[in-house]
């Protein structure tokens, strides 16, 4: 299976840059998270990929060349919005969306019928779209999604909607397309799951690309702001404390940026404050989240037309 190259990217609306100058890679056999705060620009990257729109500039390369159209059929996208056809049976859905990836409609009818046993709901076949509930439908697109086999799998949202048991489910269904080396893309607000299902991860904000790597090797770079620490005293106010929490019977403390673990250590000893217990936590990705977009601050003025002429990077 080839490797999805995002190179140098750019895509404005008037005078709004909604991707600005991105490159990434993603790879064979693993869950890529696409992360990013609302308008930053993630729908558009994955509306280059599946053909909607165009890119300004730069270029999708599959294995090394340029996206064709006919790879467009390698792609199964589950989109944020409901996209079934609400008057219609859930039979006749599926296998209108398996012929338009190039399956027969037998083919496509038998696909569907395994695809809805596998989903739990082999008995919505002969049912309108409208009449299921918003969990239900979900799976249905689930199912349209997956029903041609893709090699590249783009899922936006996919547990919106489900319980806790189907959430399981889907899960195991992206883990299987990974284990046999699709590409599979997660956009996805939901940060625990980034933290379960994701190899590597890429966080969009203002367009720009401001996170990009091994999930496991961000964490670590951000690791060493926060600590575990067991003691009955009020940290709060400690010179390297930005905060303090309880999470169990521990602490959980934030230091400010700059402080490492050993400057509390020393200000612990230094004021003779007891401590039974001292460890280096990892961030969540959700803090990585949101201390990165806070970082940056609030978006950037659009710009006029005139002063973005001959704005993008070339490919």
């Amino acid at each position: 299976m080839p490797a999805l190259q995002f190179d140098h990217l750019r895509k404005a609306y008037a005078a709004t840059v909604a991707v600005d100058d991105v490159t990434f890679e993603v790879r064979p056999g693993e869950v890529f998270g696409l992360l990013g705060p609302n308008g930053a620009g993630k729908t558009t990257l994955i509306r280059m990929l599946i053909d909607i729109i165009a890119p300004d500039d730069g270029r999708i390369l599959l294995d090394g060349r340029p996206l064709a159209p006919a790879d467009r059929d390698r792609i199964g996208y589950l989109p944020e919005e409901r996209g079934l056809y609400r008057k219609e049976k859930v039979i006749d859905i599926l296998i209108y969306f398996g012929m338009l990836k190039g399956l027969a409609r037998r083919e496509a009818l038998a696909r569907s019928r395994a695809w809805l046993e596998r989903l739990g709901l082999p008995e919505v076949a002969g049912r309108r779209a409208d009449s299921l509930s918003k969990g239900m439908q979900q799976k249905v697109q689930i199912a349209g999604t997956l029903l041609s086999g893709p090699e590249i799998l783009v899922m936006d949202e996919p547990f919106s909607g489900l319980d806790p048991l189907n959430t399981v489910l889907v899960k195991d269904l992206l883990r299987e397309r990974r284990d046999v080396g699709a590409l599979v893309i997660l956009s996805t607000h939901q940060m625990p799951m980034v933290e379960e299902l994701c190899d590597r991860v890429a966080m969009i904000d203002h367009g720009r690309l401001v996170l990009y790597g091994d999930l496991e090797e961000i964490r670590r770079r951000f690791g060493e702001s926060a600590v575990l620490v067991g003691t009955s005293a009020d940290l709060r106010g400690l010179p390297p404390v930005a905060s303090a929490e309880p999470q169990g019977r521990l602490c959980r403390v934030v230091l400010r940026d700059g402080a490492r673990p050993s400057d509390l250590m020393a200000i612990l000893q230094e004021r003779r404050i007891p401590v039974e217990h001292f460890e280096v936590a990892r961030m969540p990705v959700e803090e990585i989240f949101v201390r990165t977009v806070r970082a940056r601050g609030p978006a950037p003025a659009p710009q006029p037309l005139a002063a973005q002429a001959g704005m993008g990077p070339r490919a």
